[in-house]
């Protein structure tokens, strides 16, 4: 077995990516199994390097804050801020302080300098402004979208003025307290104001459409792309504290669902802007229903890679990680029965496997499935080999932040 697999193994980089693939798909999404492992995150920056400096491929579209993204993106196009401002305010999930998006931020800003537009790379984060202990206000995303359209539009066009949407709003420290992601109770989701709110948002999203010929000639493309970012956001963080104020026994799989909606929107729109390398966690952009046990109980919902892959056919491709060891973290060498196993008995520290053709020769014998001793570690499923395009494997990450 180990003799076919062999045979399916390439070194890592852009172009034994691309030799896996039928065409340059708009959205390469590469997958990690665990979060804030450097060695990870250096091999990302080298593939999307490679990825723009030999594939035409200008965005890189992180699972951080897409509203924070805008400072990044910001920073990077116009040198807007200073570094240090821009890795505390423009990443969410503690990600700004992971070096090796220091380093990507600073490469893809010396990159850009002194280039025309039409040729810098541009930073994109694609998650909702969500965190675990809840979500953000609404406010941002819907007194932006008001601002750009009351800039363009005549004001009997619009649903709403900026102080009927500030009483509504109230205080963001309603929307955001902790106390609501454990407590449906404590969600201000279904009350009247919110409710009237996700009208307003619609109306406003069906203005930014019906306006759109006036909006795009009047408006430079940047704007006309961050509102309808303001937009979709606006109307999914509603949805989302809709669903964390129900108390029924599918709440969790709710919000869950809506989350990798909100990141399968974000990422339809970069995929309309041309080529882009996709990186977050395996769980988001596989292309198979994602699982989880939340208090002892299993929760589904399609992942946003489920949900862009069927939009975009081989427009979407997904490349998954998969580590040998994490000995900082307790996970040692992996069973050899199982996928990581066999990979790890290989001589290469990191090697782009050939998905199909290691699936083809794992159908002689269903490897065992890998189980890791942290939780902060999903092993790769011997069942989902088939459905992805590739595997990076890592025999060992040596280094995180914590």
């Amino acid at each position: 077995m180990n003799t076919g697999i062999a045979q399916s193994v390439r070194a890592v980089d852009a172009a034994a990516v691309m030799a896996l693939l039928p065409v340059r798909p708009r959205l390469l999404a590469l997958g990690e199994p665990t979060h804030g492992e450097e060695d990870l995150l250096e091999l990302r920056n080298d593939l999307f390097r490679q990825l723009v400096e030999r594939e035409g491929y200008r965005t890189i579209a992180l699972e951080s804050d897409c509203l924070m993204g805008v400072v990044v993106d910001d920073h990077v196009n116009s040198g807007a801020g200073s570094l240090d401002e821009v890795m505390a305010h423009g990443f969410s999930h503690e990600w700004g302080a992971f070096e090796a998006n220091r380093e990507l931020v600073r490469w893809m800003r010396a990159y850009n300098d002194g280039r025309p537009e039409s040729e810098r790379v541009r930073f994109a984060g694609f998650d909702g402004p969500l965190e675990i202990t809840g979500a953000a206000s609404p406010r941002q995303a819907l007194t932006g979208l008001h601002a750009y359209l009351a800039a363009w539009v005549d004001a009997d066009l619009l649903p709403c003025t900026e102080q009927v949407l500030d009483r509504l709003l109230g205080a963001d420290d309603r929307w955001t307290d902790p106390g609501a992601m454990m407590d449906p109770s404590r969600s201000v989701g279904r009350t009247p104001d919110a409710t009237q709110l996700r009208l307003l948002a619609d109306e406003l999203g069906a203005a930014l459409d019906a306006q759109a010929p006036q909006l795009i000639a009047a408006s430079s493309p940047e704007d006309w792309h961050r509102a309808r970012l303001y937009g979709r956001t606006a109307t999914g963080l509603l949805r989302y504290h809709f669903g964390m104020a129900d108390a029924s026994p599918g709440r969790m799989a709710r919000l869950l669902g809506v989350r990798d909606s909100m990141m399968a929107a974000n990422l339809l729109a970069l995929a309309e802007r041309g080529p882009t390398l996709v990186h977050a966690h395996n769980s988001h952009l596989q292309r198979d229903r994602s699982t989880m046990r939340m208090g002892g109980m299993p929760v589904e919902w399609w992942s946003a890679g489920a949900i862009v892959g069927v939009r975009l056919g081989e427009g979407y491709a997904f490349m998954a990680t998969a580590l040998g060891t994490i000995v900082h973290r307790g996970v040692a060498a992996p069973p050899p029965d199982t996928v990581e196993g066999l990979l790890y008995a290989l001589p290469e520290d990191r090697c782009v496997v050939d998905a199909r053709r290691l699936a083809a020769v794992l159908a002689d014998g269903t490897p065992a499935a890998r189980v890791s001793p942290w939780f902060g570690y999903a092993p790769l499923d011997p069942a989902y080999v088939a459905g992805t395009d590739g595997i990076v494997f890592v025999k060992d990450a040596r280094r995180s932040r914590c």
